[in-house]
């Protein structure tokens, strides 16, 4: 859905994408109640729900982004996406608590109810798409002031919106670059983010506590998501990609470990390592596709991008389970 989603956004603007997705989402979940068979499952979750966050997703918020930052867009990226995690710290644990008391069933009207009671209000008093509907400038700043411009050396500066077209932007070995790498590594982080909690139940932790540890990795890729992106405006996203990214992978080894040696410490350096890989993925992503592609179609070009990531992220979700139904064990998947 992100391309259609994109391509949407880039033409009615946000606020008429999104307000509609909300009512999907929360409907997709209120359904989910009624689930009997799997079919329900996939058709009601993955189908419906899936429709409704693709259209309040990340998506509707980096068009937003694109146009209102330019010297602290990084920044920005990475303060819009910290309620990703600060919201996996509130909702896992709430929501299991909610499931042991109520059922599952009771959960997701519950969750259902949720979106709409606290997005609807937040998207109507807050949501513009651009600064000049409001007799702005992007950073709030005079595009004749001569700081307007701060960018690195290797960063493009599209102060300006640029005349991008999908055939033109497809002619470019960065559209392809800005794809596929985030492709590759969604792969491996999604692979991580969906098995973690079944892995740590397998090795004699109660649920309640490998949701808590779930939890901690969303409360940790926040703060990171923030610093990531505050520190791509200064050092490169490349740099800071990759600086984030390495803790990452030393967080998937410290789950290794815990298998291993069953040490209450592998757990914590877990939370804290993947946390903090997992918070530099979204806020470098964003930054960097506004970066190269800041124009009259973004929302379309960072619809691609994100069909990506959420393709990596059903592969790398299947693949794991795949790989352990065939081994009995998660270690080929986290390596």
């Amino acid at each position: 859905m992100a391309p259609l989603v994109g391509a949407l956004i880039d033409r009615f603007g946000p606020r008429r994408v999104i307000a509609p997705g909300i009512l999907i989402l929360a409907v997709g979940l209120m359904l989910c109640s009624r689930i009997e068979i799997l079919a329900q499952f996939y058709i009601f979750y993955g189908v419906v729900a899936g429709t409704g966050i693709s259209c309040i997703g990340i998506v509707s918020y980096s068009a937003i982004l694109a146009h209102w930052f330019e010297k602290k867009r990084g920044l920005a990226s990475g303060i819009a996406v910290s309620g990703m995690g600060l919201g996996t710290f509130v909702l896992v644990p709430m929501s299991q608590s909610f499931i042991s008391m109520w059922g599952w069933r009771v959960t997701f009207i519950i969750t259902g109810c949720l979106v709409f009671i606290i997005l609807v209000p937040a998207n109507a008093l807050f949501l513009r798409h651009k600064p000049h509907k409001l007799g702005q400038h992007p950073d709030g700043s005079n595009p004749s002031d001569s700081n307007h411009k701060h960018f690195s050396q290797d960063r493009p500066s599209n102060t300006q919106d640029n005349d991008w077209t999908l055939r033109k932007a497809a002619h470019t070995l960065r559209f392809w670059a800005l794809i596929i790498f985030p492709f590759l590594g969604s792969i491996g982080i999604f692979i991580i983010i969906v098995h973690q909690v079944r892995f740590l139940v397998d090795q004699g932790t109660d649920k309640m506590t490998a949701a808590f540890i779930l939890a901690m990795v969303g409360i940790v890729s926040s703060i990171f998501r923030v610093f990531w992106g505050w520190l791509s405006d200064r050092i490169s996203r490349e740099l800071t990609y990759t600086m984030g990214i390495v803790c990452g992978c030393l967080g998937a080894g410290s789950l290794l470990l815990f298998e291993v040696h069953g040490s209450a410490f592998f757990s914590y350096s877990f939370f804290v390592l993947f946390g903090m890989g997992w918070g530099v993925t979204a806020p470098i992503f964003m930054a960097a596709a506004a970066d190269l592609f800041k124009g009259r179609i973004f929302g379309l070009i960072f619809g691609f991008l994100e069909a990506g990531i959420g393709i990596a992220a059903a592969f790398g979700a299947w693949i794991a389970g795949f790989i352990f139904d065939k081994t009995q064990s998660y270690q080929p998947a986290f390596i």
